[in-house]
């Protein structure tokens, strides 16, 4: 082992038990609970390095949750910059200071065209070493066009452009093993479309460049809420898509007042906590706390008190029951890749057979050899 790592050209091999990409990897917490277990499957979790992609129709928050996300990189790290990469023009500094980003921690960068964006990324990256402290925001891919389809357009030609999805994954091609060796999260906002289809599916625009590297990918949804017949806001539903550390098709509720209360931290908890037998429901409208040992508490509270409670949630969030109950709920968990009823020795104890067939050697299980 210490030869090779001698002999390794690469600047990072090392022993996997001590390799810093697995073992000092990042991971930085917003103020959203919903937020941190989409990302990472924990309450205490967060963003970490690699790409995460936000995607979904028009109106659904996509902007916003990557603004939360950088403002949540630059808090916790004072040094740290922003390389906002803009061609939709849906981010301007008012939403940037509504995140609490200061502007002059932001280097706005304005492209055109996919073949720009690459150009540009692949530049910034190669200056950029492990330890800058450097969070990449796009806005957006789903809006970007290929070099081609500027000029077809230029020339009046109707020619389809198949260009478009090649420069798309040949960008994440590019990127995405810097942004791990290098330890840089980047958020984007994609689009989704339609599929035409008797039962349509959606699906995330770009090609599969987009679903091969991105680490998370989130659709997402949205539906009302009402109090009575009056509209009081939006829950924006991320539904896990994609993800190398969250339960894929796992849904996380994010609640938006339009009183410009801005997004209930808590939203999404009330739910889970009901879920996991935290919360006792004595009748339609009325809830209690059920405490580590199973006591049903007296109080008798309404949906929308505890909701907007911080000091209720704080203190289950203190709660190693409820936090281990989340997490098991949408964390990855590794598992033995071979099943224990089928122990490897059970396999070499058979006898193997041998036979031409068609001149080719077949090696295989004599209870195949029937069907074979």
């Amino acid at each position: 082992m210490e030869r090779l790592k001698k002999n390794s050209t690469l600047e990072h091999s090392n022993v996997l038990s001590e390799s810093i990409f697995f073992n000092e990897r990042e991971m930085v917490q917003t103020p959203i609970p919903g937020l941190n277990i989409a990302y990472s499957g924990e309450v205490d979790g967060g963003l970490s390095s690699g790409i995460h992609v936000w995607a979904g129709p028009s109106k659904h928050f996509k902007s916003m949750f990557c603004l939360i996300s950088v403002a949540s990189y630059l808090h916790r790290y004072p040094d740290s910059v922003c390389l906002f990469y803009d061609n939709e023009r849906g981010s301007p500094p008012d939403y940037f200071k509504a995140a609490g980003i200061s502007p002059e921690r932001v280097l706005h960068s304005p492209f055109v065209s996919l073949e720009e964006l690459r150009t540009d990324i692949t530049t910034q990256l190669k200056d950029i070493k492990r330890g800058d402290k450097v969070i990449f925001m796009i806005d957006s891919l789903g809006l970007a066009a290929s070099n081609k389809e500027i000029q077809d357009a230029e020339d009046g030609k109707e020619k389809a452009d198949f260009t478009r999805a090649k420069i798309n994954k040949s960008l994440f091609r590019i990127i995405t093993p810097h942004l791990w060796i290098k330890d840089i999260p980047m958020v984007a906002v994609q689009h989704t479309y339609e599929t035409m289809e008797m039962f349509s599916k959606t699906v995330v625009s770009g090609g599969t460049g987009t679903m091969l590297a991105a680490d998370n990918v989130y659709v997402l949804g949205r539906r009302q809420e009402k109090e009575g017949t009056e509209l009081t806001g939006y829950s924006f539903i991320i539904n896990i898509e994609k993800s190398r550390f969250v339960k894929e098709k796992s849904k996380i509720p994010v609640t938006v007042k339009r009183d410009n209360s801005g997004i209930m931290r808590w939203g999404g908890l009330f739910d889970l906590a009901l879920e996991g037998g935290f919360l006792h429901r004595n009748s339609a409208v009325s809830y209690s706390l059920v405490d580590q040992d199973g006591v049903v508490h007296d109080d008798k509270l309404r949906r929308k008190e505890i909701e907007n409670d911080s000091k209720f949630w704080r203190l289950m969030l203190e709660r190693k029951d409820f936090k281990e109950y989340i997490k098991s709920r949408f964390k990855l968990s590794s598992k033995d890749l071979l099943s224990k009823e089928e122990e490897l020795t059970d396999v070499e104890d058979k006898p193997m057979f041998e036979h031409q067939d068609k001149g080719n050697t077949v090696i295989g299980d004599p209870e195949l050899e029937s069907n074979n």
